[in-house]
């Protein structure tokens, strides 16, 4: 009979195994094999596949920029200034969606985002269909449109007016993002993550549409507006987030997002009869400094070094961004070529920016499980990081390969 406890109720026997058997042979312990769980969640990991990106035919090279602004700017106290800053953005062309004669004369708000439409709905859907392309999907495997801009305003957004007209679902989830500026970029990386997290097997396409020369204001004549004059530029850019693990591309791993506090009003537009006008603080370029512990310990907290990642998308913000990165974050000159390379030929391009870093990097072909950074700044002051793993999908790339082989010939 079991021995009482001291408050009076039996206690529980202990069962051991009998004579001649041990615990290992009632119950084995074996070491389990993880690589089919691991594999299943690299499947369920979203891939953000090569991004498609196209400027437009109009081309103002810094030569011809520094000309205009001496032409229109004859008088300015801060004329020489104002050039040796264009002249050290090294900002070497530049495309624009008109040709600068028509830029430079201000039609009025109305008709600047009329222009803006236009221009959006004629480029946007090549782009797109590259994109798709690149990722092996059509538009009916697309669950959410992620679409950026801060050049122009419609409501009901592009997204309603894809969904119409360029043959996506009627349940495709919209996501139109319209005041992160140049870091809406990589923020729309991290939200089409966390759709495609969200939904399993989802995926998600990201439109970048910016039309930088449409916010040019003829009358702004501080130095900061007179600087901007001589570093935006247009473009548009997709990319396709894929929520089963497919696909070739970055394997996105870990997000964050930072904002320094005290800044929000450094980067902002006032907005007035005439539309948006930039504003720029001057204690702007330095808080890339102020941003840059976040950036490291946060690569850091991933188990990687900044400086020693393969591959770095960075948004070309201008050489006060780039340089940062080099020396508060130990990144090597030469690992910021690409970001440089999209800097020279098309300046600040906004949100689309680091798709063209991407794209880039992509046709570099990383070696499998090289692992990079995706980071954008912007108004806030805001900064947006992704961190993943290259992959290669073969049979996307066979695909993507063929067509762009096509293309090469002239056929869309």
């Amino acid at each position: 009979m079991p021995a009482a406890s001291r408050s009076g109720e039996p206690e529980e026997e202990r069962w051991t195994p009998g004579p001649g058997h041990s615990w290992d042979e009632l119950w084995p312990i074996m070491t389990l094999d993880t690589a089919p769980f691991e594999a299943d969640l690299a499947l369920r990991t979203p891939v953000l596949c090569k991004p498609a990106v196209a400027v437009p035919e109009h081309i103002i090279t810094q030569a011809e920029t520094l000309a205009v602004a001496a032409r229109l700017h004859a008088d300015h106290p801060k004329l020489r200034l104002v050039l040796r800053l264009i002249e050290n953005t090294g900002v070497a062309k530049r495309h624009l969606i008109r040709p600068i004669d028509e830029t430079l004369v201000h039609t009025g708000f109305g008709h600047r985002n009329q222009v803006f439409e236009a221009e959006a709905k004629k480029r946007i859907p090549a782009v797109v269909n590259d994109a798709l392309a690149n990722a092996g999907l059509t538009t009916g495997d697309i669950g959410a449109i992620v679409l950026v801009s801060c050049t122009g305003f419609m409501m009901p957004s592009l997204t309603a007016w894809m969904i119409n007209e360029l043959g996506f679902r009627t349940d495709t989830a919209q996501l139109p993002i319209a005041q992160l500026g140049c870091a809406a970029g990589t923020a729309a990386i991290n939200r089409a993550s966390d759709f495609c997290r969200a939904r399993a097997g989802a995926n998600a396409l990201i439109v970048s549409c910016e039309f930088c020369s449409l916010c040019y204001q003829p009358d702004d004549l501080d130095v900061g507006s007179l600087l901007s004059n001589g570093l935006f530029g247009d473009a548009v850019a997709a990319a396709v987030v894929r929520g089963d693990g497919h696909g070739t591309g970055v394997r996105l791993e870990a997000q964050t997002s930072h904002v320094i506090p005290g800044t929000d009003t450094w980067i902002a537009y006032e907005v007035k009869e005439t539309g948006f006008h930039f504003r720029l603080n001057k204690g702007v370029p330095g808080t890339m400094q102020q941003v840059m512990p976040e950036l490291v310990q946060f690569v850091r907290s991933q188990g990687y070094d900044l400086g020693k990642l393969d591959f770095h998308v960075i948004h070309t913000g201008g050489p006060r961004v780039l340089d940062a990165l080099r020396s508060h974050g130990g990144v090597p000159s030469e690992a910021l070529g690409d970001s440089w390379e999209t800097l020279t030929n098309h300046g600040n391009i906004a949100s689309a920016a680091v798709f063209d870093v991407l794209r880039r990097v992509a046709e570099k072909s990383p070696a499998e499980e090289a692992t990079g950074i995706i980071a954008g700044f912007g108004p806030g002051i805001t900064m947006e990081l992704a961190l993943g793993t290259w992959v290669t999908d073969p049979a996307v790339a066979l695909a993507a390969s063929e067509r762009e082989d096509a293309l090469a010939h002239g056929v869309r």
